[in-house]
This record gives structure tokens, C-alpha cells and sequence, in this order.
């Protein structure tokens, strides 16, 4: 055996943590970061893992090599001429991406190169998105005979009607400045700035209070699907639970003794 076929292969997902920040590397750079069966496993099980973390106060969602995601992998795709193949595919897509939603935490989009179909489906369904200038973005699949179906539902959740209609039915690419002009994105930095951009972002949210912020995510992705009554009943109900909390108490006190509170976590 030679010694190049003892090099073990790298993961196709990293896992970092640094000072409360979990960073998820998407690492099949040669494929663009094509949403592989096997890629769509191993996020899954990192995001099932990141939901019980306590100690996780953000987490990043970043991609090696030249292209955030190019989408799903159509080579493999085509290599399974099954409908039910498809369906339990964009099924597993499906619960990724509310997985996403769904944890504690917020979660923010790491965007460079292209992210394109279930790629800008993934930057769609974070909570945040800090893209480099160079970026862009595209659901694309119809100019291969394919309507976007399951980004349609990422997409048209960020995106105004129109907008996200017109990138759906044409496949083309948008700049990262106008990924921000419609809300895709929250901040769009060059690239030289991009780590700093993202730093400064993870910085703000991990300065908070943690149980404000998942209180927080909660309640906002909740509330959005309620009526205008039952949504300031509901808010009222977690805001006088959230007043109940240490560190509600801490950083009430923090503030009229003008110093900086210090988070208990609880």
C-alpha cells in the first residue's frame, strides 16, 4: 500500500468551538459543497448535537474551498432514478434545514464564493447571514428543468413575494448587495473584512445574556405564524417568565448601577 493511500480522509463537516462559538465547516471543497446524502447525515447530526450543548452560544455555518453550496449533488442525485429515492432526500433536506430553525441558538450563514439552489435554501434558513462582497447568490434549478421547490420555502420566507418568484423562475444570480437590499442577507462585508464582519457579529450576540437569547429565538420564530392578538398575548407570557430570570434580575441592577452585568446563565 502506498503512503498517499494511508492518508486517512478528511471529515466532510468540521466542528470548531471557540469561547461559545460552534463554527460547522461544510469540507467537500472539489464538489462546491454539493448537499450530499452523506453531507445532509453529518449536519444532522452535529445540529442534534449543538441542541442539547449548554455551553454553545452561537453557531456558525461556514464552507471550505472557493463556493459556500452549490446545492444538492446531482451526480448522486441522477444515480437514483427513484421517486421515493427523491422524496426521502428532500424529506432529510427538509428536516435539516428546520433543524436549523429550531435550535436554541442563533445561527448565522458564513457566505463566500456561490451559494446557489438548496445552497442559498441553507443561507435562507439561518437566522443570520454575513456574506463576503464577492458573493453571490441563486436558486437555480430551473435552468435545468427543475423548479427550486424546497429552497421556495426558505426563500419566500426572507424575500419578498416578487423577489423571490423572479430568482425562482429565472435562476439568476444576484449580487451580495442585492442579496441584502432583500433581506437574504444581514451584512455584507469585503472580503479582506469578512472574518472580522463575522467576528464582530458573533462578538455582539455572545456579549448577551444567554438565556435572552434563546428565549429570544424562540419566541420571534413563534409569534411570527400567530395572529397579531394571540402574538402580544403570547410575547407577554414569555416576557414576564423571561423578567423572572437571574439574569433579567442582573442585568436590570447592572444598568441602574451603570456597570457590566455579569450572566449567570439562568
Amino acid at each position: 500500500m502506498s503512503a498517499q493511500q494511508n492518508i486517512p480522509e478528511e471529515p466532510i463537516l468540521i466542528r470548531e468551538d471557540r469561547e461559545g462559538v460552534a463554527t460547522l465547516t461544510l469540507n467537500r471543497p472539489g464538489q462546491y459543497n454539493a448537499l450530499s446524502e452523506e453531507m445532509l447525515q453529518a449536519l444532522q447530526q452535529s445540529l442534534d448535537e449543538l441542541a442539547v450543548d449548554e455551553s454553545v452560544r452561537c453557531v456558525v455555518i461556514a464552507a471550505a474551498g472557493k463556493a459556500f453550496c452549490a446545492g444538492h449533488d446531482l451526480k448522486q442525485m441522477r444515480s437514483n432514478p427513484r421517486q421515493e429515492y427523491y422524496e426521502d432526500l428532500f424529506q432529510r433536506c427538509g428536516r435539516v434545514m428546520q433543524s436549523i430553525v429550531n435550535l436554541p441558538v442563533p445561527v448565522i450563514a458564513r457566505v463566500h464564493g456561490m451559494a446557489t439552489a438548496a445552497g442559498c435554501q441553507l443561507v435562507a434558513s439561518c437566522d443570520l447571514a454575513v456574506a463576503a462582497e464577492s458573493a453571490t447568490f441563486a436558486v437555480s434549478g430551473i435552468n435545468v428543468g427543475l423548479f427550486c421547490s424546497t429552497p421556495a420555502v426558505a426563500l419566500s420566507r426572507n424575500v419578498a413575494p416578487k423577489q423571490a418568484f423572479e430568482m425562482l423562475v429565472t435562476g439568476r444570480f444576484i449580487s451580495a448587495a442585492e442579496a441584502l437590499s432583500c433581506g437574504l442577507i444581514n451584512r455584507v462585508a469585503p472580503d479582506s473584512e469578512f472574518d472580522a464582519a463575522v467576528a464582530e457579529l458573533t462578538s455582539a450576540i455572545c456579549s448577551k445574556s444567554p438565556v435572552a437569547i434563546r428565549t429570544g429565538k424562540a419566541m420571534f420564530g413563534r409569534q411570527r405564524s400567530m395572529s397579531l392578538e394571540d402574538a402580544y398575548a403570547y410575547a407577554g407570557q414569555v416576557m414576564a417568565c423571561n423578567m423572572m430570570a437571574e439574569d433579567a434580575a442582573e442585568g436590570i441592577d447592572a444598568f441602574i448601577e451603570k456597570r457590566k452585568p455579569v450572566w449567570k446563565g439562568r
